[in-house]
């Protein structure tokens, strides 16, 4: 469309079929016939618009009858382009409006754009800082379990060594003296028999003391006591610990298996090794439930690395829960029976030692924990 300001033709004004409608309704006024063009034609009388000749309006049967009907067409088209210029001020006004809303819609396009990409990022850095929440939750949670157990070791090495150490000393002075005795009154039968309960009785008390310090000697490898804490590491001796605590856990009911093959240290945490060696001990313990058997392999792996395998032959792991068997709090346990952190802590553990924790399992039949260091 032109713009208002423009001067319009005659066609522009009034399109020809308006044009044939308007000379119908002068013919129809005067009874005679009109004819409208842009182009002079004999006598015919100027239509101006706006002061500008637009077209010629002729009557061929009465000349008189020209300049009215042309004054007439005039004042029409008068109002014609009062109504153009409106519409042209519209339309413009129109296009205006919506060029502006496109331009704002862009805007906001943009805006959108950009804030959903601020979101992403935000959620990107939410799910970063979740994770080393969890993360430090878990260190922490390894940590506080470390510590209770080295001050329970440091208690008990403090505690009961000292009182065994009596125990035991006396003990073998009292197996001494018995034998004095028992030499000195050879002939009575009944007596004999009763010094020889009595030396039995010190044996035995003799045996539960030399456990007792085994234990304490155990908790103290365990917790790390009296040892740095990157230090090197046989792993041997951590498994034997971690089993024999464990089978102290279980009143010595559980049927292990130990194959320790010859591998050499690594260095590490020995207390974090020991947890994590415990931790899968432990489930393996739990789901043979005192009547399968686990066996513990200590071996080079096919690239001359150490490699742990702890397998046992108990209820196994459903095949929906080992892809989330790693998980933080995720536990097959019921609720308030395990803390779902011992494996995902092993890993974690394994991750420090630059190894790998993998596992495989089938329901009713056992499962397998592969530990790998780097």
């Amino acid at each position: 469309m032109r713009n208002f300001d423009d001067d319009p033709t005659l066609a522009e004004l009034l399109p020809p079929e308006h044009q044939r409608d308007l000379l119908q309704m002068l013919q129809s006024l005067t009874g005679k016939p009109f004819a409208l063009s842009e182009q002079l034609r004999g006598d015919a009388e100027r239509v101006e618009f706006n002061l500008d000749g637009v077209g010629w309006l002729s009557c061929a049967a009465d000349a008189r009858l020209q300049a009215p009907a042309a004054r007439l067409v005039e004042f029409i088209l008068t109002y014609v382009g009062k109504y153009r210029l409106a519409a042209n001020l519209h339309h413009d006004i129109a296009e205006a409006s919506f060029a502006e809303l496109q331009r704002q819609h862009a805007a906001l396009q943009e805006s959108e754009t950009r804030y959903r990409q601020l979101s992403e990022q935000l959620q990107v850095q939410v799910a970063a800082q979740v994770k080393v929440i969890e993360q430090t939750q878990q260190e922490l949670y390894e940590s506080a379990r470390l510590r209770a157990i080295g001050q329970l070791a440091a208690g008990v090495a403090h505690e009961i060594n000292n009182p065994i150490g009596f125990i035991s000393s006396n003990l073998r002075v009292a197996e001494d003296y018995i034998n004095e005795i028992k030499e000195s009154i050879a002939g009575d039968s009944d007596f004999n028999a009763l010094i020889e309960d009595f030396q039995a009785l010190l044996k035995e008390s003799a045996s539960g003391t030399q456990r007792i310090a085994s234990i304490v000697a155990d908790l103290k490898t365990f917790s790390n006591i009296d040892q740095a804490d990157f230090i090197a590491c046989d792993i041997n001796d951590l498994l034997r610990t971690s089993c024999h605590l464990l089978q102290a856990e279980f009143n010595h009911v559980l049927n292990i298996e130990l194959q320790l093959g010859d591998i050499e240290p690594i260095s590490g945490y020995p207390a974090k090794l020991s947890q994590v060696f415990y931790n899968v001990l432990d489930n393996a313990a739990k789901a043979v439930e005192e009547k399968g058997r686990i066996r513990v392999i200590s071996r080079r792996s096919v690239k001359g690395q150490p490699e742990v395998v702890i397998e046992d032959n108990g209820c196994g792991i459903p095949a929906v829960s080992v892809a989330r068997i790693f998980d933080p709090f995720f536990t097959t346990r019921p609720v308030g029976a395990g803390t779902g952190l011992g494996l995902a802590v092993a890993r974690e553990t394994m991750m420090a030692h630059q190894g790998e924790v993998s596992i495989r399992s089938r329901e009713g039949i056992g499962t397998r924990v592969t530990l790998k260091f780097g």
